[in-house]
């Protein structure tokens, strides 16, 4: 077997700007694969692209919560690749520590639309490309709080729940169509992200981030985007030709 575990395959990345999608992006290239680097910041796009392996790629920039910008990445994918072999759900904002009667409608529903409404809407552009072909993988990328509350972050853990029953929603449906769906719960990973689920001075924050999200994991230490982005290649690959329906937990123990 090739050592290129994705080679000639299409993919979508959404997300790929910063982070796990970044990561997914350049190990992906590295195993042949030809990626769409999708973001709502074209430039983060652009650089994520600079560093991939492979010259064949695109950069697309959309808007993850917004179905027309979707249909057109989708769209514009298809025209070129005329094919798509999966998809990484990868696009999501956080959320800082707030009471439940303090969070607003408006946060509640762009954490919805990017982290959920998203799926749905890559899903319905996706999917009828790769019924055709009857062929296809979709990776979601969840949380470990989807299944392990915090307090404070209702929108988010219920953001992150309805992703992982989305996920195994979708995997019964389209199994008869031999599209594999699964979903992965990252724990506490050392991104960008980390420090926007703090609220508070942001020098303290940045200084103390770390250390309050080490104390949650069991092995002591941060998840890297390198752990998703393997775990992503290997649900992406032939290795896991028979594997649905799965949430895998890469959390350090968390959700044990």
């Amino acid at each position: 077997m090739t050592d290129k575990l994705l080679e000639g395959k299409v993919v979508i990345v959404t997300g790929a700007g910063s982070g796990m999608g970044k990561e997914i992006s350049k190990l992906f290239s590295s195993h042949g694969a030809q990626v769409v680097v999708a973001d709502i910041n074209k430039q983060a796009a652009e650089l994520t692209a600079s560093e991939l392996e492979s010259e064949d790629f695109r950069v697309i920039q959309v808007d993850v919560s917004d179905n027309d910008s979707v249909e057109m990445m989708v769209k514009e994918t298809f025209q070129h690749y005329n094919k798509i072999d999966v998809l990484i759900n990868c696009a999501g904002v956080p959320q800082y520590f707030t009471p439940i009667e303090e969070l607003s409608l408006e946060k509640w529903d762009r954490i919805f639309a990017v982290n959920t409404k998203s799926i749905f809407l890559t899903s319905k552009h996706v999917v009828p490309i790769m019924k055709e072909r009857k062929n296809g993988a979709i990776i979601n990328i969840a949380s470990i709080a989807g299944v392990r509350a915090r307090p404070g972050l209702n929108a988010y853990c219920a953001s992150k729940g309805a992703a992982i029953m989305l996920t195994k929603a979708l995997a019964l449906e389209l199994a008869p169509f031999k599209i594999r769906v699964n979903a992965i719960n990252p724990g506490p990973a050392e991104t960008p992200m980390l420090s926007q689920f703090i609220s508070g001075d942001r020098n303290k924050v940045e200084a103390e981030t770390k250390n309050i999200f080490i104390d949650s994991v069991p092995l002591g230490t941060l998840i890297q985007p390198s752990d998703i982005a393997h775990a992503a290649l290997y649900l992406s690959s032939d290795f896991a030709k028979v594997v649905t329906g799965e949430i895998m937990n890469v959390d350090g123990g968390r959700g044990v």
